[in-house]
């Protein structure tokens, strides 16, 4: 194979689509697009055709400027897409945010398995794909019977290119209860909603669906054979280079609209599916215990905009007064689910630095708190916007007591992603020296972080 790879990354926050270098593992360019969602009818779903026309007049464009030789593709998890027998959608592919599955939580409930089978923890809204489908089959009694094929997010892009239809595992094992992580094969839920014959084949991220279908050689460009590859879900696409090529005990911190961490070869613990831990499968199909929270969703919230850098005056003010935020403000989610949003002390300004730090700490200290929860042992690598915030590098260093650095990239997924193309890695995996914390500072932040959990834990009772 010739030429850099094309990642398509479809995040829930943004659509993105990304050139790689395929022998450095390193971005030469990226495009985005807002993944914004449209109101319906009949629900609430994600811009497929927008996205797909700026997909490919990107894969034109990057094609006549770089060489494309393969593509691959990262999404999100919590998410399928229900095709008919030509292949188009029975239906729009529902926002997993839309809160219409509560409206049948108890029926729901009564049949799906339990945490101990699928490492899945009962989410809100369509978190759980098979809550989605549950729902959707419910609202709309025709639509099992124009579902011909179910295919995981990634694999959703991957037909339109090639054709070919595929679930993946890692997409699978993203809290979908249809899942077995422990055995490697479908939930008991698969047989109780009747749709083994619909679900596409598994197959690994790293298999090839074939080549791209003639007419889009044709719009883009590309030569007939480019190779198209099954794809994975974008928290396992920001941990593989490390299961390539790293030294368990690790973690990874995957940041975006999402925060997951995941711990490999870490300390045993027994998950709390309540504290919103899961197990996620890696690309290899193994158990990986997780934890998440809607970090990234938290900062746009909290901040109300974007923030100035602190300066050492401004951050010693939040720090010396501890200034705080305190859990949760997505309630829905998280270590703390549940909890309400409230600030300790003087509330900064929406938009000053003030308030900017504030937000980073607390960040970092929910970090902590899902790393703790999932028995994380050794170094942390981060990826993704979270890494160029030092203050959040540095609290989270001090919370967790560990080694902490931040990946290289500014698409934490795109690497990974593209690894399945070229099916190696970069050994060790690319990140920088651990960030260092002055002594009189870390006192500091520690007694920050010990206030913090002593206020969360009088809140709790």
């Amino acid at each position: 194979m010739t030429g850099h790879i094309a990642v398509i990354d479809i995040g829930k926050t943004n659509a993105k689509l990304v050139v790689v270098d395929r022998e450095t593992l390193t971005e030469i360019a990226v495009i985005t697009r807002p993944n914004t969602v449209l109101p319906g009818p009949p629900w609430p779903h994600f811009d497929v055709e927008g996205h797909w026309a700026f997909l490919l007049n990107g894969l034109r464009d990057f094609h006549a400027a770089y060489g494309i030789g393969a593509i691959s593709v990262t999404t999100h998890g919590a998410c399928a897409a229900l095709l008919d027998k030509e292949g188009t959608l029975a239906a729009p592919i529902l926002d997993y945010e839309f809160a219409g599955p509560d409206d049948v939580t108890d029926d729901y409930d009564a049949i799906r398995p339990p945490f101990a089978e699928t490492g899945s923890p009962r989410l809100a809204g369509g978190l759980n794909v098979g809550a989605q489908l549950f729902w959707q089959f419910r609202v709309d009694p025709e639509l099992k019977a124009r579902t011909h094929r179910i295919v995981t997010y990634p694999q959703f892009w991957g037909a339109w290119l090639t054709g070919e239809t595929a679930t993946d595992v890692t997409s699978l094992g993203c809290h979908t209860d249809l899942w077995d992580p422990y055995e490697g094969r479908f939930s008991s839920l698969v047989k109780t909603l009747d749709i083994a014959e619909k679900l596409a084949p598994v197959r690994k991220p790293s298999d090839v669906l074939g080549p791209i279908l003639p007419d889009i050689a044709q719009r883009t460009g590309l030569p007939p054979h480019t190779q198209v590859y099954c794809g994975i879900h974008d928290s396992n696409a920001s941990l593989l280079p490390y299961v390539l090529g790293g030294t368990p005990p690790f973690s990874v911190i995957s940041t975006g609209t999402w925060v997951i961490a995941m711990s490999i070869g870490g300390k045993s613990v027994q998950l709390d599916a309540d504290l919103d831990t899961l197990i996620n499968v890696t690309a290899r199909g193994q158990p990986a215990p997780s934890a998440r929270f809607m970090g990234g969703r938290e900062h746009d919230i909290a901040t109300g905009g974007s923030c100035a850098a602190p300066s050492q005056a401004e951050l010693d003010h939040v720090l010396s007064n501890q200034i705080m935020l305190m859990p949760a403000v997505v309630p829905e989610t998280g270590p703390f689910k549940g909890h309400r949003m409230a600030w300790l002390g003087a509330e900064p300004d929406p938009g000053s630095a003030e308030r900017g730090a504030a937000v980073a700490l607390y960040l970092a200290l929910m970090t902590a708190a899902c790393l703790s929860n999932i028995g994380h042992d050794g170094q942390i690598i981060v990826e993704g916007p979270f890494a160029s915030n030092r203050l959040y590098l540095e609290m989270l260093a001090i919370a967790s007591g560990s080694p902490v650095s931040c990946a290289a990239g500014t698409t934490g997924t795109s690497a990974g992603a593209a690894m399945l193309a070229v099916g190696r890695s970069i050994a060790p995996p690319s990140y920088g020296n651990p960030v260092s914390v002055d002594t009189k500072y870390a006192a500091t932040l520690q007694n920050y972080a010990a206030r913090w959990k002593q206020e969360v834990r009088r809140r709790s009772c």
